[in-house]
């Protein structure tokens, strides 16, 4: 690394963008990461779709707690 940089010609805000959209990485332990793989096979569905309809399940679950 340089010990200086000129950012004298830099464009403050030339990437961002209002409306942009994150999709964040998310890591599973090999139990889970297996659990999931096999229904995901099972429905002949994505892992994402599996993990999604996971999750709203758990949500319903634990807001019927509340």
């Amino acid at each position: 690394m340089k010990k200086e940089y000129d950012f004298s010609k830099g464009q403050r805000g030339k990437f961002y963008r209002a409306n942009a959209k994150f999709n964040l990485p998310v890591y599973l332990d090999r139990e889970n990461l297996s659990f999931v793989q096999r229904i995901a096979e099972r429905k002949d569905s994505d892992l994402s779709s599996v993990v999604n309809d996971l999750i709203k399940s758990d949500r319903r679950l634990a807001e019927a707690i509340e």
